[in-house]
């Protein structure tokens, strides 16, 4: 057996060991975009994405956004001229902010519905139940990557049938459309309702908040969820919501599942959710996905809604 010299030098190489990493998996994803002809590095997905969710936004705002040096994301701008273009601010016409061009914004549909939906559940399996400490769960990682590479993990895997794709402004009238279509299945649109179905981007977004879509290749976009920026630090998972033509393919699970990742990532580690005793499936899936019942939550918050008469707080596995 073949000795890792790299992980030998222990945690002081930390650093070189990300960089091995990244460098391999980083190479797999390219090969996935070269495979389906996206005209983009694994490295400039991030930067789009920022650009696509935030801008028009500065170079400097970009950066400190992804906590980069400048000079970093300068460069990696440079080969995107086609898909990201400078603007003059109607405020200051000294300033600059980046936007996406029509080509950008196909391009990261593109990114959303073919490249990351193949990605993202191979580099998943690769840290799946990882245990002991953190540079334990490195090697364990590394092993993995070591039996199969990235790009074998993706081909294995086949055509994704479900992916998620984040909020964009093409997307505001489904997000208003699924959630009225269960809401009034059942109840009727409130004012909070209306407020935030009608104003995804102000309320939720630029609040710091997300909205995610789950799609299909034969339905299209089927289902949606949010999670929004609350106060005292709690973050609501809230306008969860999938198309009656979607029932029966998981949406919910998978959307739900999707969401909590990302409010992992951001590092939401209060969250919370507001329903109603009629939702009993969608109540057994919270419980199913860590949600427990919590008065403290309605106390605080359940009088955002009259159908609101049940609370629940996200517990993850292990945590107390």
């Amino acid at each position: 057996m073949e000795v890792d010299l790299l992980a030998g030098f222990g945690v002081g190489f930390l650093g070189s060991r990300l960089k091995r990493l990244a460098e391999r998996m980083q190479a797999d994803a390219a090969e996935v975009a070269r495979s389906l002809d996206l005209p983009v590095q694994p490295a400039q997905i991030s930067l789009l994405m920022t650009i696509h969710l935030h801008g028009p936004i500065t170079v400097g705002e970009l950066a400190e956004r992804l906590q980069l040096a400048q000079p970093t994301v300068t460069r990696a701008l440079g080969t995107l001229e086609d898909f990201v273009e400078a603007r003059r601010s109607p405020d200051d016409q000294r300033t600059k902010r980046l936007a996406l061009t029509e080509k950008g914004e196909a391009l990261m549909v593109r990114i959303q519905t073919q490249l990351l939906p193949r990605i993202e559940p191979a580099a998943a399996s690769l840290v799946e139940g990882l245990s002991g400490d953190f540079m334990q769960g490195l090697a364990q990682v590394e092993a993995r990557l070591a039996e199969a590479s990235l790009l074998s993990r993706i081909k294995a895997a086949g055509p994704p049938r479900m992916w998620a794709r984040d909020f964009s402004d093409g997307l505001a009238g489904a997000f208003y459309r699924i959630n009225a279509e269960w809401i009034e299945d059942m109840f009727a649109l409130e004012e909070n309702d209306i407020a935030l179905l009608s104003k995804p981007r102000e309320l939720i977004l630029d609040k710091g908040g997300v909205v995610l879509f789950a799609e299909t290749p034969e339905l299209g976009v089927v289902g949606t969820c949010a999670l929004m920026v609350s106060k005292d630090g709690w973050v609501e998972l809230t306008k969860m919501g999938v198309l009656k033509s979607a029932r029966g393919l998981k949406a919910g699970e998978f959307l739900l599942a999707k969401t909590l990742e990302r409010a992992a990532s951001l590092g939401f580690g209060k969250v919370y959710l507001l329903t109603n005793k009629k939702c009993a499936a969608a109540i057994h899936l919270y419980e199913k996905l860590g949600f427990v019942h919590d008065a403290e939550i309605m106390r605080l918050f359940g009088a955002r809604y009259e159908r609101c008469d049940v609370a629940m707080s996200y517990r993850p596995r292990g945590q107390p």
